[in-house]
């Protein structure tokens, strides 16, 4: 084989190689992107560039491997349930009280699933493996629920923090609890009564 042969040789395997190490890496991209959701572009915006994010997600996997995770039974489910729906009732009369109640209920059912509660941000980064997709809506409750500690929040911003509070509820419980017609509007609630799912747990 001549010299030009070898060359043109170890060229087309370094060439290969490469093409393999770049379908690896978009990959993984793709698989992040999937299983992160709107929480794979925050994390990017966060990060100094996108190598620094996407390791973050994978050390965030990693951490997930480790917990406690375990699903509800179906009288804890239940009892939760109960519980919100109750929240939501309170609501009408006390509305700062209603979100606070949500608050704690959150931060219960959350432990009952078997993720740390201690630092907030760490905690939304636990459940960002598997929770991703109402993660931001629960950033938002929990700002709002701190407004609302501080005395600033509106009753407007306080019934969103409970319909953003409720969207990791049904994450988490794996079922729609039902609807309010003073939080969602009558054809909203109604429609939901209809609908309302018991899907398993995770």
């Amino acid at each position: 084989m001549s010299s030009m042969q070898i060359v043109i040789v170890v060229i087309v395997v370094v060439v290969a190689l490469l093409l393999a190490v770049g379908a690896v890496f978009l990959t993984r991209r793709r698989a992040l992107r999937s299983r992160f959701g709107p929480e794979y572009d925050r994390v990017m915006s966060e990060q100094d560039g996108r190598a620094a994010g996407e390791r973050e997600l994978r050390e965030r996997e990693r951490r997930h491997t480790e917990l406690d995770l375990r699903p509800l039974d179906t009288a804890s489910r239940d009892r939760y349930i109960v519980a919100w729906e109750e929240i939501q009732v309170r609501f009408i009369d006390a509305p700062d009280r209603a979100v606070g109640k949500a608050d704690v209920l959150v931060t219960e059912l959350i432990a009952a699933r078997g993720y740390p509660t201690g630092e907030f941000d760490q905690q939304v980064a636990d459940l960002s493996v598997e929770h991703a997709r109402p993660l931001e809506q629960y950033r938002e409750a929990h700002n709002i629920h701190e407004a609302n500690e501080r005395g600033e929040a509106t009753t407007e911003q306080l019934r969103q923090a409970l319909v953003h509070y409720r969207a990791l509820v049904t994450d988490l419980l794996g079922t729609e609890p039902v609807r309010h017609s003073d939080i969602d509007g009558p054809a909203d609630a109604t429609h939901d009564r209809e609908r309302q799912p018991h899907a398993p747990t995770r």
